[in-house]
């Protein structure tokens, strides 16, 4: 994991110093990492678990807006506050670092803030292709997307992609996707019965291949 991690671009004594800074922190499963609008004192690594980040609509409900895993950086903020509230799936570890102190690290390190700067640019990315989920896919397109994204995800860290783990609820990913949970499940059913996937349990799902994921997520 610490080659994912946005600190791996330092070494020896410039990474003996941003060491210094990191306090190692754990949360409970279902627990809050960070609410929105709450002042963002704090950047995170994630070392192990995963995390979901929502956002309430003015009407009550819930847009979750992403899903972080093992390596990734979350609690950038552009201002003074959290844009959005993060909560561990499950168990959580991750490297806990103040804002301001990291800052001031930049003028030392600035390949440090290029790779902050990276990581934050595919967070971008990642919220355009959920624009795309919500926007112009059928249901089964988008659960295939999901899936996709999930599996390449394990590739990235090096993890077997035979098996898809999938942390979240069923609920999670129909607040992701803009589906029911219903609508959920019975595409994940369907994708059973056409054999593009083996449902193992609730948190395992096996893919056939994942070029069949690809040319459904793709519409093909």
């Amino acid at each position: 994991m610490k080659d994912l991690t946005f600190c791996s671009s330092l070494h020896g004594a410039e990474h003996d110093q941003l060491r210094q800074l990191l306090t190692h922190v754990q949360f409970d499963s279902h627990s809050t990492i960070f609410h929105e609008a709450e002042e963002a004192d704090y950047v995170f690594n994630v070392t192990s678990g995963s995390v979901k980040l929502y956002k309430l609509l003015g009407d009550g409900r819930r847009q979750i807006t992403g899903f972080l895993f093992a390596g990734d950086f979350l609690g950038l903020a552009l201002n003074a506050n959290y844009s959005y509230t993060a909560e561990a799936i499950e168990p959580v570890t991750a490297c806990r670092f103040p804002r301001t102190k990291l800052e001031k690290l930049f003028d030392q390190f600035p390949h440090l803030e290029k790779r902050m700067l990276g990581m934050a640019v595919d967070e971008l990315a990642a919220a355009q292709d959920q624009m795309l989920l919500l926007g112009r896919k059928t249901a089964k397109e988008k659960v295939a997307s999901f899936l996709l994204m999930l599996a390449r995800r394990q590739e990235h860290r090096g993890e077997n992609t035979d098996m898809i783990n999938v942390p979240m609820s069923r609920s999670d990913i129909a607040d992701y996707l803009g589906l029911t949970i219903e609508t959920v499940s019975r595409t994940l059913t369907q994708l059973r019965k056409e054999a593009t996937i083996s449902l193992k349990d609730n948190r395992h799902i096996e893919a056939v291949g994942l070029d069949m994921l690809e040319d459904l997520a793709e519409g093909l």
